[in-house]
């Protein structure tokens, strides 16, 4: 498990379990645990989620697909402690979802 701290700092676990559940699903993101680790502590925005989950967009000009936006989505449960979610790249984030923090 590691553990990182997001704009709020709070505490934010990516544990085995779901960096397999992200791999599997998302492939090209096998080698890119630290970009996700680093879209949650240095994010270019985040976004609001439908559920209360926060989404850290991230754009990278060198990924395994070519220039993308690296998400990762990640809960804070509590304000010592969250969680992430999932992550995958995207060509471009979601304009629809409302911008709580931007750099």
């Amino acid at each position: 498990m590691i553990i990182v701290r997001s704009k709020n700092n709070i505490q934010i676990r990516l544990t085995t379990e779901r960096w397999i559940h992200i791999i599997k699903r998302h492939p090209e993101m096998e080698n890119q645990k630290e970009h996700v680790l680093e879209t949650i502590t240095n994010p270019d925005f985040i976004q609001n989620g439908d559920f209360g989950e926060l989404i850290a967009v991230k754009f990278y000009e060198k990924s395994p697909l070519t220039s993308k936006y690296l998400v990762t989505i990640y809960k804070e449960a509590v304000k010592s402690d969250g969680f992430v979610i999932t992550a995958y790249y995207a060509t471009k984030p979601s304009e629809r979802r409302q911008k709580l923090w931007k750099r």
